[in-house]
């Protein structure tokens, strides 16, 4: 048994069956709180986690992202820029350099071990209304790459609905989305649906004040769920707060189940297929 540095929570009661963590930045996690990748993936395999999708929120996140991959059979990378960092790079070094940054991020988009393009997608939490054009540009772009190489599309979407539907409506979206965090309601939820997206719900839906997300946990079609954890952020209960890794993704399988009134065997095992579908055989 491996036992968690201290200051860490413990390793969980392991889940029935494989689940895929489906939003991870191990990037972000490799620091002296945190496990390194080899770690990180010992522990989330005890617990019954046997494949995380590693995410790039910049150039240099998503090269490591798709190095990273290569390197591990149990991880995928998935390449974008962040939607705040779209406008950040615009401020910089205007057109030019988001060009050429979109352009490394479509060369990386091709390779094998990269299964989907994002995070991107909308964010008016962090964002003011001055970059929200480049934002959306980015989008944009980032939907037309999924588009032409076949690949998933995993969308960052904070405080921003009505627009990142918007958005994806009017350029037609890739034939598999994923709402990644999924933070909307059981409405946005049944918007979701009704398009064939993904909802990948993470640690929040565990949280005290988080009924409306429960609620739409309850109505995404069971074959349309995905779990994630969005690490080292959105730590689930009980240890919101503390770093957040792969092996603690039983908790919020377990709470949803529970909202679902099923066993945590058949959620992990429609979770599993779901994965494979959103991101290619495991």
């Amino acid at each position: 048994m491996i036992n968690p540095n201290e200051g860490r929570p413990p390793l969980p009661e392991p889940l029935p069956g494989p689940v895929v963590d489906t939003h991870c930045h191990l990037d972000m996690c490799a620091t002296d709180d945190g496990p390194l990748v080899d770690e990180a993936l010992a522990m989330a395999a005890e617990v019954g986690i046997t494949k995380i999708i590693q995410v790039g929120c910049d150039v240099p996140g998503s090269r490591w992202a798709a190095a990273t991959a290569a390197e591990h059979d149990d991880i995928w990378a998935a390449v974008a820029l962040h939607p705040n960092e779209a406008p950040r790079i615009h401020e910089q070094g205007g057109l030019i350099l988001l060009e050429a940054a979109w352009r490394e991020i479509s060369e990386l988009a091709e390779l094998p071990q990269v299964r989907a393009i994002g995070e991107t997608g909308m964010d008016f939490y962090r964002t003011p209304t001055g970059g929200r054009a480049i934002q959306e540009e980015s989008f944009r772009h980032h939907i037309q790459l999924a588009k032409r190489l076949g690949k998933t599309l995993v969308v960052h979407d904070r405080e921003s609905h009505d627009d990142v539907l918007r958005v994806l409506d009017d350029e037609g979206h890739p034939d598999v989305v994923v709402l990644h965090c999924f933070s909307g309601d059981a409405a946005f939820a049944a918007a979701a649906s009704e398009r064939g997206w993904y909802c990948s719900f993470a640690g929040v839906v565990t949280f005290k004040n988080a009924q409306d997300l429960r609620a739409a946990a309850a109505v995404v079609p069971i074959e349309q769920i995905l779990v994630e954890t969005d690490a080292p952020f959105l730590t689930p209960m009980p240890y919101r707060g503390k770093p957040n890794a792969s092996y603690l993704v039983p908790y919020t399988v377990r709470q949803i189940a529970d909202v679902r009134d099923i066993s945590d065997l058949d959620l992990t095992e429609a979770l599993y297929a779901n994965s494979e579908r959103a991101f290619g055989p495991l």
